[in-house]
């Protein structure tokens, strides 16, 4: 990585990390400048050759803007990793990560997915025994009990979007969840051009020939290529009847945050998901605008 010193002369309201010097410390004064001097705004972070991490006030390349709580979050220790978007805190609660989606890994129940077990081994290397703080959504919970959460570590990386931006986590958006959807199909767009991790992967190639579908029943996530024939609709779901009969489903609950679907009529989609078996047809569900793409 350039070193990012040669194009980003120092501001007064610039600070890094330094040897000896907490990431919350230098944090915090700058949260301190930027409210003692200006109206409050956004911090950024970025990290330079050495593996320093810098913040200011101001936007610069290779710069991540941070997501500030409005009040202080508690801290949290991670215990345990299980896979790339699911850990374990101290006090023994789970935590599902919000709006991605990692392979599965190994277990004596489901088969790995490719890129699973690299997302997990870079999420245990960067989180566990490590402090962290959580931003929860509208659904503070999942069915099964555990914590939906934004986490962040504790030099303010946001950790969602990081495990997108290197191409080990597919954007997942569960509604009404949308807190950062932005900010993560704008990683997942500069993962994809970079073909990092999961995209120069084969077995996430976009599938043009349907009828491939009946043998990647119950497997990973996937995307599939096809024409919108006609649209279908049940008291449940909005449906684009694409060619061969594979029905991508949108639940009406979820029409509102789409386009009208009239517009995806005879036209060719990518849809992204996991397959499953409908009546004597196979299909989709899309839960946000983000699953299909012309």
């Amino acid at each position: 990585m350039k070193d990012c010193a040669n194009f980003w002369p120092k501001k007064p309201n610039d600070v890094s990390v330094r040897p000896g010097k907490p990431a919350w410390i230098s944090l915090v004064l700058l949260l301190w400048t930027v409210t003692a001097t200006a109206v409050p705004g956004d911090v950024y972070r970025w990290v330079d050759a050495e593996g320093r991490a810098h913040y200011a006030d101001h936007p610069a390349r290779g710069a991540e803007r941070m997501v500030l709580a409005p009040h202080p979050q508690p801290a949290y220790r991670v215990r345990r990793v299980y896979d790339g978007d699911t850990l374990q805190l101290e006090n023994g609660d789970k935590v599902r990560l919000l709006g991605i989606n990692t392979p599965e890994i190994e277990s004596p129940r489901k088969s790995g997915e490719p890129g699973g077990e690299e997302a997990r081994l870079w999420l245990q290397n960067r989180l566990n025994g490590k402090s962290i703080r959580l931003e929860d959504d509208s659904e503070p919970h999942d069915h099964y009990g555990r914590r939906l959460a934004h986490v962040y570590a504790d030099d303010g990386e946001h950790i969602n979007v990081s495990l997108v931006r290197q191409g080990l986590a597919f954007v997942d958006i569960h509604p009404p969840n949308l807190r950062h959807a932005d900010r993560l199909l704008e990683a997942e767009r500069e993962a994809w051009q970079a073909k990092r991790g999961l995209w120069q992967l084969p077995e996430y190639a976009v599938v043009h020939d349907l009828n491939q579908v009946k043998g990647t029943l119950g497997r990973n996530w996937q995307r599939l290529a096809g024409t919108v024939e006609r649209i279908e609709d049940t008291r449940a779901y909005r449906s684009l009847i694409l060619t061969g009969g594979f029905q991508a489903r949108i639940p009406r609950a979820n029409l509102g945050l789409f386009p009208d679907p009239a517009g995806y009529l005879h036209k060719r989609v990518e849809i992204r998901g996991w397959v499953y078996r409908y009546r004597d047809q196979y299909a989709m569900q899309l839960r946000h605008p983000s699953a299909v793409r012309p």
